[in-house]
C-alpha cells in the first residue's frame, strides 16, 4: 500500500467525485478506497476507475489495462463482421415490421 495515496483519500471527504491521481499500479485495494474514484496510470494516461467492495484485496493495477485491444482477421474477419451487421439489422426490420402489424 502507497501510503502517500492512502494520504490523499484519507484527505477527501466521503462522496467526492474528485479523481486522485497515482502512479502506484502495485498498491493494493483497501476498504479506504471504496466509494472513491482513482486515476491509475497505464503508461500514458490516467484511467478513471471507481473503487467498489468487490475489488478490495485486488491490485490497482488490473483495472487499468496497458495494452490496447487491435482485433485480428484482415479480409475474412472483415466478411465475418459484414454478414453479422446484415443479419442484424434483417433482424431489426422484421421485428419492427412484425410490431406495426400488431398495431
Amino acid at each position: 500500500m502507497d501510503e502517500k495515496l492512502l494520504k490523499k483519500i484519507k484527505a477527501l471527504r466521503p462522496g467526492s467525485k474528485e479523481t486522485v491521481k497515482t502512479w502506484s499500479r502495485a498498491s493494493t485495494i483497501t476498504p479506504e478506497m471504496v466509494g472513491f474514484t482513482i486515476g491509475v496510470h497505464n503508461g500514458k494516461i490516467h484511467i478513471p476507475v471507481y473503487v467498489m467492495e468487490e475489488m478490495v484485496g485486488h491490485k490497482l493495477g488490473e483495472f487499468s489495462l496497458t495494452r490496447k485491444f487491435v482485433r485480428h482477421g484482415g479480409k475474412m474477419q472483415r466478411e465475418i463482421e459484414a454478414q453479422q451487421k446484415v443479419a442484424e439489422t434483417t433482424k431489426a426490420q422484421t421485428e419492427k415490421t412484425q410490431t406495426e402489424t400488431k398495431k
